[in-house]
């Protein structure tokens, strides 16, 4: 099995709560994006040892490992506080690539258009990130042609949209 560091809690992260105080004994569940089927996370490139699910926080608001994610799955993650109030959720995220070639692209306003790509057209050879949360071709962008792909609806100033080949 393929594992990819997460983009989320990977190594070294800090949660905090709402106030910006660490989030001592913070819940981190992990889902099958869109879902809330758990889906284990690992505790090291290895892939061999899962996470607990919801990884518990210490007391700076750190996870006890870091966080790999299976590379065939998109996570949907839940961040709660100790008593499980819900902080934050993020879906449709991905582990980071361990090799490739990827770019970057701020977006202007209602930007839908994004050229100068190369890449081959539906053979999913092409991962689109904005914000750090996975696209889906044909449910958020298209294919345009083998340097062009086309959002479905516009962005906002400042997005950051990853291509990652």
């Amino acid at each position: 099995m393929a594992v990819n560091l997460s983009p989320l809690g990977g190594a070294g992260w800090q949660f905090f709560d709402n106030n910006g105080i660490p989030l001592s004994g913070g819940l981190l569940y992990t889902y099958l994006a869109g879902t809330t089927t758990p889906i284990a996370t690992y505790t090291s490139a290895s892939g061999s040892i899962a996470n607990s699910n919801p990884i518990v926080l210490d007391s700076s608001g750190r996870p006890p490992n870091e966080i790999w994610l299976n590379g065939i799955y998109s996570y949907k993650f839940v961040l709660q506080n100790s008593s499980g109030s819900q902080i934050w959720s993020m879906d449709n995220l991905s582990g980071l690539p361990s090799a490739g070639t990827q770019s970057y692209v701020t977006a202007t306003q209602g930007q839908t258009v994004f050229t100068g790509l190369s890449y081959n057209t539906g053979n999913n050879s092409m991962k689109v990130f904005v914000n750090g949360s996975k696209q889906i071709v044909n449910l958020n962008y298209t294919e345009t042609n083998t340097s062009t792909i086309t959002f479905l609806s516009g962005l906002n100033v400042g997005d950051v949209v990853e291509f990652l080949q």
